[in-house]
């Protein structure tokens, strides 16, 4: 009996570890949809789309035939394009209820940098959920051990609140 309610705590122990990282992908993939669409505002607003900006190449190569004083590479950014990158925004930063009045540029640069920390967090916890779903899936020898009719009822147990 010992080495059954051992078993089934370490199994109770890790359906909790995987619950947990659950909640958590969907709080990431709400915040991920929220600065995606903020990103897509940003560029409705500088009328331009991924591939809409030239290239830092064709850029480059527009730069290249003049020896005048001006610089010949021109960086481009894919977000601004032509649009002027000084304009104030409001943004809300994360986290906070404060609201700021930023450079186009800087709010849309701050954005995109949070946007690829949440896509890797992402993929982090997208790992995680399968490592602990399969960790969960190799401790079933317990349905060897436990009738079925039993183990469904641990499953569809949930706490009520009163």
């Amino acid at each position: 009996m010992a080495e059954f309610l051992k078993k089934l705590t370490e199994l109770e122990l890790e359906a909790e570890h995987l619950l947990l990282a659950r909640h958590e992908l969907v709080e990431n993939d709400k915040l991920r949809n929220g600065n995606r669409e903020a990103l897509t505002a940003l560029r409705k607003k500088a009328r331009t789309t991924m591939s809409s900006v030239p290239s830092p190449f064709g850029s480059i190569m527009k730069g290249v035939s003049g020896t005048g004083s001006r610089p010949l590479v021109q960086e481009v950014c894919t977000t601004c394009g032509n649009h002027d990158s000084f304009e104030q925004n409001w943004m809300m930063f994360p986290g906070t209820d404060l609201f700021m009045e930023i450079p186009f540029h800087a709010a849309h640069t701050i954005l995109e940098t949070d946007q690829a920390q949440l896509d890797f967090e992402a993929k982090k916890l997208q790992s995680l959920v399968k490592e602990k779903t399969m960790l969960i899936s190799e401790m079933g020898v317990l349905t060897d051990i436990i009738s079925p009719g039993v183990l469904k009822s641990l499953v569809t147990l949930n706490d009520k609140p009163k």
